[in-house]
């Protein structure tokens, strides 16, 4: 199938549906609609054909519209159902299948097309058709920025024997089925197998001895052990009543029930005990201790000659999230820090601030807007909150140490940002970063539709800087979106929210996690590849794209439709867009991430496109240029730029799980309190 921008489409409207017995005029049954099917036709090998439906069924009411692309053999059916277009579909009235380019075929050249379609039992379908060519200046309708679009992130997966372990957090106490010692609260992090379901604390999954039944590779490290220990022993499992509480093994939680809970190992130097359903994903390890004989393996090896301490740290800087030389430095900058302002730094806390409005929110918690007490003159700030208990619950400590070290950097330019302190209470952890009144370009991007092209290139251009700036110092954005760019008082953008940034991507040290709002992800996250900066360029094509359009350039009944979608179609650009504009949309949105614009070591770098011949970066870098458009607010905690469905909210801290937080090691996030010295 090819791309949506090299065929044409038509735009169906339902008119009406004729009986038998009301020929003369047509009428819309009450409480009806149509349920459209929109087939693709595959042939096999063997020549034979069939119609495929890979979208989801779409249902529409009377005097709506939706648009086909003009696939080969692409065909539509109509269904006209009893029920309205939002509620579950009812009793079917009639049908009629028709192919869309059999539709097309009526109009004459782009004119408007009125058609009777005969339906099965019996009546007529009566429809409006146009013909769009690939040349029009018009895109397909597709919905506009209705709601807001959250970032999801997979779990970072680590693969050991053939396991799949991702990080969980266990509400329930388990037991871990290789020390047999509880999993449980945020003070122990868990893992559990993707392909067997085995539970493991954290510091054991890389002991583990046993093979993923759920994975048929073997790894060379296994069939050494298993040629030399000869461990390839079944269980020997029958159905088992339980008279006490007692655990799996396997999965490490209760075995429920009053009789016959679950399967018990009959070998006395066993007696394993597990679910019903772990049964066949249970290693073959009958009688082996893998914690006995993972400590004896760790004596052996033990005799074996150490590497230095220095290749060791090398290699283990490679695998973590962060590198060393990062750490150095920032440990560096906040010594410095401390020294320069000795015993008299400032220390902030909660009650040093009344909370005014609510500004956005999300799983992590809330953003409010804020004024700073006893102060001489009115401060108002915007404090984002985040509940202890989810970010440890979600894995994401890190995540937000990161956040915190690039606000803190952000402050040297002027298009991210800029925080003044962190601090946290027992229960929330708190950032207080500048107050942008103009609110976020989604916001105005509802309100307006769209931009025009100066406002479009002059926010892109900032967000560029923004942008270079934190690739000059190896960090890597990844959720670039309209929701996380902000308008200030005076009209400049400002980037926000950091909580997905990746630090230290530089040569071939590159990132590997899945993570984005599904809209801006770029192909190469998609297909599992390990990525640079290029994701933020993919993004950044996305936006402008937005901008000048109103809308994504990709698009999909689901997730896996969407995703596909950004592999393989090309975006569609009208040619009412600016040439300059469409060319720098189109370079931005390159498949091949080596060769996208805004990529270091192009011969045409993204400065010098022609989308951008008129800017002045010098003077554009020093906030000397005028913005398009300047944000209107009455007073300096005036709200009316954010979306009342936050603002509109009762403003308090959402209170975490008490029970796990008690749970909570009380330096967990030891580190995190900070102050700007400029502040």
């Amino acid at each position: 199938m090819s791309g949506p921008a090299n065929v044409g489409f038509i735009r169906v409207k339902l008119v009406a549906y004729k009986t038998d017995f009301n020929t003369k005029g047509s009428y819309q049954p009450d409480n009806s609609c149509v349920a459209i099917n929109v087939k693709e036709k595959v042939t096999s090998n063997n020549g034979e054909f069939k119609y495929i439906q890979r979208k989801k069924t779409i249902r529409q009411d009377w005097d709506s519209t939706f648009d086909a692309h003009l696939y080969d053999g692409r065909l539509i059916e109509f269904i006209v159902q009893k029920g309205k277009a939002d509620n579950d579909a009812g009793v079917d009235y009639a049908d009629i299948s028709v192919p869309a380019a059999r539709l097309a075929s009526q109009c004459n050249g782009t004119s408007v097309a009125r058609l009777d379609l005969p339906t099965t039992p019996g009546g007529k379908l009566v429809i409006q058709i146009r013909y769009f060519t690939p040349d029009e200046e018009i895109i397909p309708q597709r919905p506009g920025f209705e709601k807001r679009r959250n970032a999801v992130k997979k779990a970072k997966v680590h693969e050991v024997q053939g396991h799949r372990f991702i990080a969980v957090f266990f509400r329930q106490p388990t037991f871990c089925s290789f020390c047999s010692e509880f999993i449980w609260g945020l003070n122990r992090q868990g893992y559990r197998c993707q392909g067997c379901g085995c539970s493991v604390h954290k510091k054991c999954h890389k002991n583990i001895l046993g093979t993923c039944p759920g994975n048929a590779r073997d790894t060379q490290e296994t069939k050494k052990i298993l040629q030399r220990f000869r461990i390839d022993v079944p269980h020997q499992f029958q159905t088992h009543n339980y008279m006490s509480p007692t655990f799996c093994d396997h999965c490490g939680s209760l075995l429920y029930g009053l009789f016959k809970q679950g399967v018990k190992c009959q070998s006395p130097a066993c007696n394993v005990n597990v679910h019903h359903k772990c049964q066949n994903k249970v290693a073959n390890l009958c009688g082996v201790n893998q914690k006995l004989l993972n400590e004896e393996l760790n004596n052996i090896k033990k005799n074996k000659p150490v590497k230095s301490p220095v290749s060791d740290l090398s290699s283990r800087s490679t695998e973590s999230e962060e590198s060393l030389d990062y750490v150095r430095m920032w440990t560096v900058q906040t010594d410095k820090l401390k020294n320069e302002m000795g015993n008299g730094e400032r220390k902030f806390q909660l009650s040093d601030f009344n909370l005014i409005a609510v500004l956005g929110k999300g799983s992590f918690g809330k953003v409010f807007l804020a004024e700073r007490k006893s102060s001489s003159i009115a401060e108002f700030y915007a404090i984002k909150a985040l509940r202890k208990d989810i970010v440890l619950e979600d894995n994401d400590v890190e995540c937000t140490m990161i956040e915190r070290r690039v606000l803190a950097l952000a402050c040297k330019n002027p298009f991210l940002t800029h925080l003044y302190c962190t601090f946290q209470s027992d229960s929330h952890l708190f950032f207080v970063m500048e107050y942008v009144y103009g609110g976020d370009l989604m916001f105005h991007i509802q309100k307006n539709q769209k931009f025009d092209i100066e406002r479009s290139r002059f926010y892109s251009a900032e967000i560029l800087c923004g942008l270079q700036f934190l690739h000059s110092k190896c960090i890597i954005y990844r959720d670039l979106k309209l929701d996380n760019v902000l308008i200030d008082k005076n009209g400049h953008i400002k980037i926000a929210d950091f909580g997905m940034c990746k630090e230290e991507v530089r040569g071939d040290s590159k990132a590997t996690t899945f993570c984005g709002t599904p809209d801006y992800i770029a192909p190469e996250i998609l297909k599992g590849y390990q990525y640079n900066e290029s994701v933020d360029w993919w993004s950044f094509g996305v936006l402008l794209y937005e901008m000048l359009l109103g809308q994504s350039p990709f698009h999909g009944e689901d997730e896996d439709a969407l995703f596909s979608s950004i592999c393989h179609d090309e975006p569609i650009i009208p040619r009412y867009i600016q040439a300059d504009a469409a060319s720098c949309i189109k370079g931005l949105l390159c498949k091949n991430p080596q060769n996208r614009l805004g990529m270091r070591g192009l011969e045409s770098p993204i400065r010098g496109h022609r989308f951008y011949a008129g800017i002045d970066w010098e003077k554009l870098q020093r906030l000397e240029l005028k913005p398009p458009f300047v944000p209107k607010f009455k007073n300096p905690q005036d709200t009316s730029n954010f979306d009342q469905e936050f603002t509109r909210e009762r403003v308090f801290l959402t209170p975490p799980d008490k029970t796990l937080l008690g749970t909570m090691k009380k330096d967990a996030f030891e580190g995190f309190s900070f102050t700007n010295p400029g502040y």
